[in-house]
């Protein structure tokens, strides 16, 4: 990840090698902020669509991630995306074609091994 413009700047004009250290630990620290931010906003994301899959199969917590893990590599789909499509069908928003089949098929699949 390239820092910043204010940071590159820094990182040219810092005067001493130990400050230029923290700075680069800085800069990498940051990085890492921002990444587990989205990580943390992607799983809330995640974690609601598992519940909204556990109130439509029902199934437990792990088969409803194993699901969603599915529909998203069968669609070649990241699966925060995924979870994104189905929670925006709790505002009037249509399910994505190719998620709506996937999502059927891997259903069907659950349900089928639950007859077992």
């Amino acid at each position: 990840m390239t820092p910043p413009p204010e940071e590159q700047r820094l990182l040219r004009t810092v005067p001493s090698e130990g400050d230029a250290a923290l700075l680069a630990e800085v800069v990498e620290l940051r990085a890492i902020n921002e990444q587990l931010g989205r990580a943390l906003a992607s799983r809330e994301a995640i974690d609601q669509a598992r519940g909204m899959v556990m109130a439509l199969a029902p199934c437990s917590s792990e088969r409803a991630w194993d699901l969603l893990v599915d529909v998203s590599q069968h669609c070649n789909i990241k699966l925060r995306d995924v979870a994104a499509a189905l929670i925006a069908t709790t505002k009037d928003r249509r399910l994505p074609e190719p998620i709506q089949r996937e999502l059927r098929r891997a259903l069907g699949r659950l349900h089928a091994a639950d007859r077992r």
